[in-house]
Order: structure tokens, then C-alpha cells, then sequence
């Protein structure tokens, strides 16, 4: 596999890390440890039983908490201590041939893991605001989807993951700008005030 690939394929990971990091981590470590996919060096500690069974019961907790509205939030802010850094550490570890993780690509996997991190949290407090929680369930089994179905595609069609990638980031920029164009439409106007004419004392 080419550098090129293996790149794509460490910022994929560093993406969906910044959504899921544990169902991210516990993906890769299943998929490596039953013969799947052969993982780089330093991704192979995914494979061990302690990270898929801690991997897996984050997970399984990620995927309740993560459904119910003012808790998701609440998660979402604590998990900015493992997901940026686990972002960093997936990206890096892909491109490394022999286990040494280089500066650059753990800058690059931080700052793509932030990303899709803050987007996901920003997008989730905005629904937040509307007391139905449908769309905030909705929201939650998409970004499940989203990490299950990226992991196959990022080892089998990686730029084909990263296409897609980029028309959601389109998709969404284009949604907050038309929603935020949108909300300053309909506000009402403020109301005029008129100055009180002044008073001629007797």
C-alpha cells in the first residue's frame, strides 16, 4: 500500500475518532485481531483483549449516552481528553513503518480529530435547543453508521471514504450558512423607538 494511502487512511481514522473514538479504536482492534486487516506496527496494541474489551465497553456506553439530549453534550465534552489525542495517535501510528510516531503526522491526526469533534459537539448542542429528541436520535445512530461503515471503507476504498468525507463537510458548511442566513431572516425587526419631544418648563 502506498504512503498516499496509508495517509488517507490515517486521517480517516483521525476523523472518526473525533465522533466515535471508542467504537473507532474497538473496530480496528476487532478487525486486526480476526485476521481482517493487517495492521500496521504500532496499531497492533488495538488487537489485545484489555483495549477491545475497554474499547468495547466505552463504546457500548458511548452509544447510550450519546442518545439522550443535555447528556450527549455533557459527554461530548469530556471525550475532547481522549478523542483528540487518540486521533493524533491513529493517524501517526498508520504512517509509521516501524512503531516510531512522527510529529507532523500527529499534529495533522490532532487537528482533523478537533475538527470532526467539534463539529459533531456543535451541531449536537444546536439540535439540542428543540425539546423532541428524535433528530437527536437520529443524529446519534447516523454518526454510528457513519464510523461502522467508514472503517470498511477506509481500509478497502480509502479515497472513496475521503470523497465522501468531503461532500459531508461541504454539505454541512452550506447548512449552517443557509440556516444561519435563515434565522437572521425571520427575526423580528426591532422596534423603533421615537424620542419623547422635550418639555418647555412653565
Amino acid at each position: 500500500m502506498s504512503e498516499a494511502h496509508l495517509f488517507v487512511i490515517g486521517i480517516l481514522l483521525a476523523w472518526m475518532a473525533g465522533i466515535r473514538v471508542y467504537l473507532t479504536v474497538f473496530g480496528l482492534g476487532l478487525a486486526g485481531a480476526l485476521g481482517w486487516l493487517d495492521l500496521p506496527p504500532a496499531l497492533q496494541v488495538t488487537e489485545s483483549w484489555w483495549v477491545l474489551g475497554t474499547s468495547g465497553a466505552l463504546a457500548a456506553t458511548e452509544f447510550f449516552a450519546d442518545k439522550i439530549p443535555g447528556v450527549d453534550s455533557g459527554w461530548d465534552l469530556l471525550q475532547t481528553l481522549a478523542r483528540v489525542p487518540a486521533g493524533a495517535f491513529l493517524a501517526a501510528a498508520t504512517l509509521s513503518p516501524d512503531g516510531q510516531l512522527g510529529g507532523g503526522a500527529l499534529a495533522a491526526g490532532a487537528g482533523v480529530a478537533l475538527t470532526s469533534h467539534l463539529l459533531k459537539s456543535g451541531s449536537r448542542a444546536l439540535m439540542n435547543t428543540s425539546p423532541e429528541p428524535v433528530s437527536n436520535w437520529t443524529a446519534s445512530v447516523a454518526e454510528d453508521a457513519v464510523v461502522v461503515g467508514g472503517l470498511s471503507l477506509a481500509f478497502s476504498y480509502p479515497w472513496i471514504a475521503l470523497f465522501i468525507v468531503a461532500v459531508a463537510l461541504t454539505v454541512w458548511w452550506v447548512w449552517r450558512k443557509v440556516s444561519r442566513g435563515l434565522k437572521r431572516m425571520l427575526q423580528p425587526a426591532p422596534a423603533e423607538t421615537h424620542p419623547l419631544p422635550p418639555t418647555s418648563g412653565l
